[in-house]
């Protein structure tokens, strides 16, 4: 009963103002943008970006993005195939045809995974990890907290 006077002191005092905090990540802007980036591509950024953008890092982004997502369908196949294992060797465990499909573990780069992160239960930190040995994103990525400072580039104009 203590507790419950308490709540409405507070709401009182607060005027009915409510907070709430929203989950944070560990991760800062810059990782998060370099994160956006790579898995989004071009997407990711804003039309403002984009139109001050040179071609030549549009088509690195792109570059990347395109990296990005062949790594995470082998990624996301290998899931896949470990969940399907599990399955048929708990459900058909002396069967010719499990130890046939579970001896088979090779993926195809020509199909493409649909499944999404939520259904084979791969998080953030997973993604990073893998873009990070896969060199999709840098080696020094966790430690990067701000933007690295460079100078202005200057556009080349004819004359």
């Amino acid at each position: 009963m203590e507790k419950l006077k308490q709540d409405i002191r507070d709401y009182q005092l607060n005027g009915g103002k409510t907070y709430i905090q929203y989950e944070q990540d560990k991760y800062s802007v810059y990782q998060n943008y370099l994160y956006k980036r790579a898995l989004y591509g071009l997407s990711a950024l804003s039309e403002k970006e984009l139109a001050t953008m040179c071609g030549k890092k549009k088509q690195r982004i792109l570059n990347v993005y395109k990296r990005a997502q062949n790594v995470l369908n082998i990624f996301k196949q290998k899931i896949a195939i470990e969940y399907t294992n599990k399955i048929f060797l708990s459900l058909f465990p002396k069967a010719s045809i499990t130890k046939d499909l579970v001896n088979c573990n090779e993926t195809d780069e020509k199909f493409i995974n649909t499944l999404t992160f939520k259904d084979l239960n791969i998080g953030k930190d997973q993604i990073i990890s893998i873009f990070i040995a896969e060199g999709v994103l840098p080696k020094n990525f966790l430690s990067l907290k701000e933007a690295p400072i460079s100078l202005p580039q200057l556009k080349n104009q004819k004359i």
